[in-house]
């Protein structure tokens, strides 16, 4: 199994990558911390307070680092 901070590593390239579609709507993501195969994140800007913030958590954000690293289980919101 990779380090926690091999996957940290990983999971801000990904956070990098889908950035500019939260930018685009005025929003924004933060990665706070990975424990146990959960990711906590925070979104920010627009993004954190869409109705649909869920919906890119779960469906987005979650798909596109599941994709590429097989560690993460689950990410929550971490609101603030």
């Amino acid at each position: 199994m990779p380090k926690k901070e091999n996957i940290e590593v990983k999971i801000n390239e990904v956070l990098e990558k889908i950035r500019p579609y939260l930018n685009s709507d005025g929003g924004d993501i933060e990665f706070i911390k990975f424990e146990e195969g959960v990711v906590f994140v925070r979104l920010i800007g627009a993004c954190g307070h869409c109705p649909h913030r869920n919906q890119t958590i779960q469906g987005g954000v979650l798909a596109a680092l599941q994709d590429e690293i097989p560690e993460v289980k689950e990410i929550i919101n971490v609101e603030l």
